[in-house]
C-alpha cells in the first residue's frame, strides 16, 4: 500500500501534471472568452438575420415546454470555435516540436573508406 502512495505522489508532482493542472485552469478562463464572444458579438449578429431577435431568448414551445434552441445554438459555435483554437494551437505546437530536416551531414572517415572499397571492388 505503501508503494501506491508513494507512485501517486511522485505521479502528482511531475511536470506533466503541473502543466496539465495549469492547463485546465487557462482553459477555464479561455472558456469564459469564448462564451462572451458567442453571446455578446455572434449572437447579435445572427439575431439581425433571424428578423432582430434576442438570440439568447430564441424558443419555441411543445406541449408545457419550453425549448431554448437559442442556448443551444450558442453552444453549438461555443464548441466549434473552442475547437478550432484547440486545432490550430496543437497544429502550432507540432509544428514547434518536429526537428527541423538538416542536410546530410559530411560522413564519417569509416563511411568514406567503404565507399572507396566498394567503388575500387566495382572496378
Amino acid at each position: 500500500m505503501k508503494s501506491f502512495f508513494k507512485e501517486f505522489k511522485e505521479f502528482i508532482t511531475k511536470g506533466n501534471m503541473m502543466a496539465m493542472a495549469v492547463g485546465v485552469i487557462i482553459g477555464g478562463a479561455f472558456k469564459a472568452i469564448i462564451d462572451s464572444l458567442v453571446a455578446d458579438v455572434f449572437g447579435p449578429i445572427i439575431g439581425i438575420f433571424l428578423g432582430g431577435t434576442d438570440f439568447s431568448q430564441l424558443s419555441f414551445g411543445v406541449g408545457g415546454a419550453q425549448i431554448m434552441i437559442g442556448n443551444f445554438i450558442q453552444a453549438i459555435i461555443s464548441f466549434l470555435i473552442t475547437a478550432l483554437v484547440v486545432f490550430i494551437l496543437m497544429k502550432q505546437y507540432n509544428r514547434m516540436q518536429k526537428p527541423e530536416e538538416e542536410a546530410d551531414p559530411e560522413p564519417s572517415d569509416e563511411v568514406k573508406l567503404l565507399t572507396e572499397i566498394r567503388d575500387s571492388l566495382k572496378k
